[in-house]
């Protein structure tokens, strides 16, 4: 039976970025473009972020006030690409109206407010999850929280380092009590688990043979003892 290697959180960052190099993420031109993608990229690929944040920047509408005091059904057009667009329109436009109600407007003052109480404030917000809220919290302020996605879970369960049933809040903390404290690294290390979970740990019919983590992978290994038989 195949014993996990359990490679370190650490080590596997390390390989990640060996194969990969640097991600340069999250892709944008300012804190306001930043979580607007980070709202518009629920339940869509980031190619289909990237046709409604030209749209909006092509038409002069990356711009605070002309997102919150445009007609819901432009905006909507705009991000059309993103899927669900009415409901991402309703999204956009609540949290434009707290960050004016709360913060006048000034995203600024909002992203230098406490992280565990933002990170509340966020979660209170409609449309806004976990994983939405530590993204604008990790990649537009800087704030030290790992950003957990479908493909983090995917890939460390495979692996054999965490149990399948584990939740958000468990395997966040996993990261970060065995990552050092660093915006930097948490912010690269999401981009390269992107990568890996995208192009290499698929769903369907993943490609371990070229995987640069393979070698510690339970998955992997049973696949191969699987094959031998």
């Amino acid at each position: 039976m195949f014993q996990p290697q359990h490679s370190s959180v650490l080590t596997v960052y390390e390989q990640l970025l060996a194969a990969f190099g640097p991600r340069h993420w999250w892709p944008g031109e300012s804190k306001l473009e930043i979580i607007v993608g980070a709202i518009l990229t629920q339940g869509v690929s980031w190619k289909n972020v990237e046709k409604a944040i030209t749209n909006l920047k092509q038409t002069g509408n990356l711009d605070f006030s002309a997102l919150l005091n445009m007609e819901d059904q432009l905006l909507s057009e705009l991000i059309h690409s993103t899927c669900y667009h009415r409901q991402k329109t309703r999204k956009l436009k609540s949290f434009l109206g707290w960050v004016c109600d709360r913060y006048e407007g000034d995203l600024e003052q909002m992203l230098d407010n406490p992280t565990a109480e933002l990170r509340r404030e966020l979660l209170q917000l409609w449309g806004i999850g976990p994983e939405t809220a530590d993204s604008i919290l990790l990649y537009a302020g800087n704030h030290l929280v790992f950003v957990v996605d479908a493909y983090t879970k995917r890939i460390f369960t495979r692996m054999g380092s965490v149990p399948q049933e584990i939740d958000y809040q468990r395997l966040q903390s996993y990261f970060q009590e065995n990552l050092p404290p660093q915006p930097e690294l948490y912010n690269e290390y999401h981009a390269l688990l992107v990568k890996l979970g995208a192009e290499y740990c698929k769903k369907q019919r993943p490609q371990c043979g070229t995987c640069p983590i393979s070698s510690g992978c339970r998955y992997y290994q049973e696949q191969e003892n699987n094959t031998r038989r």
